[in-house]
């Protein structure tokens, strides 16, 4: 009788175990995974670069001679001409200086009248056997020192002349002055900066190029410019000159690229983008997201279009720009490759494709 009562009830608690068990959950739904369609096979490897808006023709001006300044007639953004007096120098000690140079012209002029005059005595009387011929090579010597004295003392003359000329200082060609470095009662040496002029007529933009994109920058070649303050108006340009040894300190090299038909918005000093037409390659190009690191090589996550699975792919990139990467090797064309959230992909995981558009 027992025996009966504990089959019933080992019956009973088994049809029940499966009415207490948990139902089975269903597998995650893949998750999203943004894509792009890697596309053509050829692309321009251009360039944008950031500059300077100068001026081809820019010259700094300053006193050859030194002095104190007592005037000052021209401001930061005043439009000068070719020979107009930007600044003068204290004149005082230039006119004193010329003054003392013209009375040793004067006194030198004496000697000379003196000395000519006495030799033509003395050739005379030498003529009439009265002095002797090395008398009369004295008084030559004499006229000759004479000569040479005054020779000098007027070259002396015109160089304190010119000194005191010195003491204007003119702009050596028409053009805005960008920069002052003096104000009157400042005393200046020769040579030290006064003002800077830059011909506004003629307008380029000086760029650092580094070495690894130099290929295609020459002298000649077309770009384009677009300025940060008007965006919407790109320039034509063209480069105008490309130094010939890099920087040692930032190993790029100074292009200038000058602005073909600028109008009144282009202005020095402005903020200027600068891009290289650069050459055409085969390499496909890629947002930069999409590269990550796999077993210790570079990849990138290509999606299966039949099962939707990724599998990490070694690439070989090429060079870096602004808009991406490019991929010399690994990839084809029409292939998808995940470009967002590579670092949590794991192989032979299953996605659900989201286009972000298509790489060119």
């Amino acid at each position: 009788m027992q025996r009966q009562n504990l089959i019933v009830v080992l019956i009973i608690a088994s049809s029940l175990l499966p009415a207490c068990s948990k139902p089975v959950e269903p597998p995650p739904p893949p998750r999203p995974a943004l894509v792009v369609t890697v596309g053509a096979s050829s692309t321009s490897a251009s360039m944008a670069l950031v500059g300077e808006v100068k001026s081809r023709y820019e010259s700094v001006q300053g006193f050859r001679i030194a002095g104190k300044i007592v005037e000052r007639r021209v401001e930061i953004g005043s439009y000068v001409h070719k020979g107009q007096v930007l600044a003068r120098l204290d004149g005082a000690d230039t006119g004193l200086t010329a003054q003392a140079a013209q009375a040793d012209v004067s006194a030198a002029e004496a000697d000379y009248a003196l000395a000519e005059a006495e030799l033509d005595r003395q050739r005379q009387l030498y003529l009439k056997k009265f002095i002797s011929k090395s008398a009369l090579d004295i008084h030559e010597a004499q006229f000759k020192s004479a000569t040479a004295k005054l020779q000098q003392t007027r070259s002396q003359s015109a160089v304190s002349g010119n000194q005191s000329r010195y003491t204007a200082l003119t702009a050596d060609r028409e053009g805005v002055v960008l920069d002052i470095h003096a104000e009157p009662g400042q005393v200046v040496q020769a040579g030290e900066v006064v003002a800077r002029v830059a011909d506004p007529k003629e307008l380029e933009v000086v760029v650092a190029v580094p070495e690894s994109r130099m290929v295609g920058v020459t002298v000649g070649e077309a770009a384009r410019v677009r300025l940060w303050a008007s965006r919407e108006k790109l320039y034509q340009a063209k480069i105008r000159e490309v130094a010939p040894a890099a920087d040692t300190a930032t190993r790029t090299f100074q292009v200038k690229v000058s602005i073909l038909g600028a109008n009144e918005a282009v202005k020095l000093g402005m903020t200027a983008g600068v891009m290289f037409a650069g050459e055409e390659t085969t390499d496909l190009l890629l947002p930069t997201t999409a590269l990550t690191q796999h077993e210790g090589k570079t990849v990138v996550w290509v999606v299966d279009k039949k099962t939707h699975k990724v599998s990490p792919r070694p690439v070989e990139t090429g060079a870096f720009r602004e808009d991406g990467v490019l991929i010399a090797k690994g990839l084809t064309p029409g292939e998808q490759v995940v470009v967002a959230g590579v670092h949590t992909l794991v192989p032979s995981q299953e996605v659900r494709p989201t286009p972000a558009g298509v790489a060119q």
